[in-house]
């Protein structure tokens, strides 16, 4: 049982979220209130990152939600780890090491490089997982798979699991193709658009209402929902979500700027305006006139193009995208000095379908691409509808 002095204090957290203190949408970690409950004589994991904060009652700074858990007195065993790491500070694609957090001393499990998914041993004996990351909406962020692989876990060795919710800051638009099964991947792994618009905690709705953790089974799960949000509300992600996605205006470019991870094409990594740029030693100077060099950085040690003078375009100053720009991609595979050589076969995992680089290559408009995944895009919405918590 938490001693009163706790409860004091949880009674002043909830008050001051109901101040300006908290400019709004307030992330479902905010109302301690309403889960805290939940957590009390339980053992629990957390899945958890740097993005996992709450801001402090005086409106300024930030504590991590393990940090305000465990000084609550909150029995929590181990916390699982995401691409790039507890703290957040590994590339993208680095292996994420088991360790110990120095500051509380809890054991950090890996869930990225071989073991992606919990096993019954790592939740032997945890009562309640609590998963709180902070998601940018996008199909091959791979925050979504490790939520998919929880949830099967969960399921599969009968635990519940918690999900505080956090808004999308790409949660206004959806587009793209939906991923077609045979390219399922860790960067794609059910049939959605490449932009979804659901904020994580209705993602995980929608993965247990459709049935598509293995063998079809379904997680006990509960969403703590946000306040004052909706799809259309704008917001500022206070902590970085990776190393190279630094503020707004890369996270709305990165739906759009990540399929050049699956061509010669640099997205900025090695620079400071990653995923505002893009380049290659290999596009005409005369044509692309903005020019940058890449060079190991925070966040990308070996960056592609390393040390090589690269020629594209700086972003920085586009308006919000409110739809995938494919007008980038078409322009940068047409004036590559190599086409054979523009394509990787991993431009096929984030797309989701085999059509998209079939249809860059045969010199299709952006419109007509477009065109092809409408449909989809109607099922898909369809579907979306039934897991809304927000307008």
């Amino acid at each position: 049982m938490l001693r009163p002095l706790l409860f004091l204090f949880i009674i002043v957290l909830s008050a001051s979220c109901k101040t300006d203190a908290f400019a709004e949408p307030l992330p479902g970690a905010y109302s301690t209130q309403e889960y805290l409950g939940l957590l009390s004589n339980k053992k629990i994991a957390i899945v958890a990152n740097q993005t996992s904060v709450i801001r402090k009652a005086s409106g300024t700074g930030y504590t991590h939600l393990v940090d305000s858990l465990v000084s609550l007195g909150v029995d929590i065993v181990k916390v699982f780890a995401p691409e790039h790491g507890f703290r957040g500070q590994l590339d993208a694609g680095e292996k994420v090491e088991d360790q110990k957090d120095p500051k509380t001393g809890l054991p950090i499990m890996s869930l990225y490089g071989k073991n992606k998914k919990p096993t019954g041993e790592q939740l032997s004996g945890i009562d309640l997982v609590v998963f709180d990351i902070q998601d940018v909406g996008a199909r091959f962020y791979t925050y979504i798979s490790t939520l998919h692989y929880i949830m099967e876990a969960c399921a599969e060795n009968g635990i519940s699991l918690l999900v505080l919710d956090r808004p999308n800051p790409n949660g206004h638009y959806i587009d793209g193709p939906v991923l077609e099964k045979e390219f399922t991947s860790f960067v794609g792994m059910h049939p959605v658009p490449v932009v979804y618009g659901m904020t994580i905690g209705e993602y995980g709705r929608m993965i247990n209402g459709e049935k598509w953790l293995d063998n079809g089974i379904q997680c006990e799960l509960t969403v703590i929902e946000l306040k004052g949000y909706d799809h259309g509300t704008p917001y500022e992600l206070p902590i970085k979500p990776s190393p190279n996605l630094p503020n707004g205006m890369a996270i709305n470019l990165y739906p759009s700027l990540c399929f050049f991870e699956g061509t010669t094409i640099s997205c900025g990594r090695g620079t400071e305006q990653q995923f505002q740029i893009f380049g290659s030693p290999e596009l005409p100077e005369n044509i692309f006139a903005y020019s940058f060099t890449p060079e190991p950085n925070f966040g990308s040690k070996y960056p592609k193009h390393q040390g090589k003078l690269c020629f594209g375009r700086n972003l920085q100053n586009t308006d919000q995208l409110k739809e995938l720009n494919l007008e980038w991609l078409i322009e940068a595979y047409q004036n590559h000095k190599n086409k054979d050589s523009f394509f990787n076969d991993f431009f096929i995992k984030l797309a989701g379908t085999a059509e998209l680089r079939k249809n860059i290559e045969e010199g299709r408009s952006p419109d007509s691409i477009r065109e092809q995944w409408q449909e989809d895009l109607k099922v898909f919405k369809a579907i979306r509808e039934k897991y809304l918590l927000y307008d």
